[in-house]
């Protein structure tokens, strides 16, 4: 018996049919879907080519097809989660980002200067309260003298209120008020040791500012005697230093034709006394012609001088009085 040869393997395979076919081309369309929406949850932005045209292929439209089993159609992309942004390390590991900085809580406000233009400042020292002298009257001779520069912090009174001016003044009192009167002048940067002013006595910053500006000086034997009551021709004389008063052409003529009394006058202090009559610094009462140069200065001839005294010098304004002698030179 002879054998006959085993059959063909192509001869033996089934043909898919078409419901097979189309079976195999749905499960391969869910499998596409859901790797498509697998990859688009992850974020990395894949495509996966469609897949669509395949299950819409004209072949699945065919009469004779059997109708297919409705598939899950991928999300739309609106609905998808946003793509969370590349963290700054992924886009530039070389340029860190410097943290945000939180607020900061404001500074004081501060208040600005204000601007409006002004004039220049005076040199006149301005009132820094009103005072008023149980024993110096607004009918007293020297009461606008003494008032201004009361206000003004150049004199002073005493408890109870009473300035007392019919009192002497002593030397070491003198400086002080013009070193409260004058403190704005330049002045030599020396001190003189006098044998009778002890480091501790109260009166040594007056008595070397009054020597530095030129308003005093000591005695010949080195002494500055500060207890000693001024007399009224060196208060004349001090200011017309301090102020640096030219003497007029002929002084011994306008001391004769103004004074009573200009004999009475020390030979040390006429040019000087000349200087200030003619400046207007000098002040006599009750009468403007009776100088009285060797008698203690009072407290109130004291503040009166210095008043005038500072007139000359462009800081008070003048005072209209009868016992002003002589005239102003312009």
């Amino acid at each position: 018996m002879t054998n006959s040869p085993p059959p063909d393997p192509r001869s033996s395979r089934t043909p898919l049919g078409f419901d097979e076919f189309l079976a195999v081309v749905l499960a391969l369309g869910a499998i596409g879907g859901i790797l498509f929406w697998s990859l688009s949850r992850s974020g990395r932005g894949f495509q996966i080519p469609n897949i669509l045209p395949l299950v819409t292929a004209p072949e699945a439209r065919s009469p004779v097809a059997l109708t297919p089993q409705p598939q899950a159609s991928p999300e739309p992309r609106a609905e998808l989660a946003p793509i969370p942004s590349p963290a700054p390390e992924a886009i530039a590991p070389e340029t860190p980002v410097a943290p945000r900085r939180q607020p900061v809580a404001p500074f004081p406000a501060i208040v600005p200067v204000p601007t409006t233009p002004t004039t220049p400042a005076s040199p006149e020292p301005s009132p820094t309260q009103q005072v008023k002298f149980q024993d110096v009257p607004a009918d007293y001779w020297a009461y606008p003298f003494i008032t201004a520069l009361a206000e003004r912090g150049i004199v002073r009174g005493f408890s109870g209120g009473y300035y007392k001016p019919t009192d002497p003044v002593t030397r070491a009192e003198y400086a002080a008020i013009l070193q409260e009167a004058f403190n704005q002048l330049p002045g030599v940067d020396n001190q003189t040791k006098y044998i009778d002013v002890p480091d501790t006595f109260w009166g040594v910053p007056a008595i070397n500012r009054a020597i530095q500006t030129g308003f005093l000086r000591g005695y010949p034997d080195n002494t500055f005697q500060p207890q000693q009551e001024i007399p009224k021709a060196q208060v004349l004389v001090s200011l017309a230093s301090g102020l640096n008063l030219a003497p007029p052409a002929i002084p011994e003529q306008v001391l004769k034709e103004l004074y009573v009394d200009a004999d009475q006058i020390p030979n040390y202090a006429r040019e000087k006394i000349a200087a200030a009559t003619t400046a207007g610094l000098v002040v006599n009462y009750p009468d403007a012609k009776q100088l009285n140069p060797n008698a203690k200065a009072t407290r109130a001839d004291v503040a009166a001088s210095v008043y005038q005294a500072l007139v000359r010098a462009g800081r008070l304004d003048p005072i209209q009085s009868p016992y002003i002698a002589g005239v102003q030179q312009q």
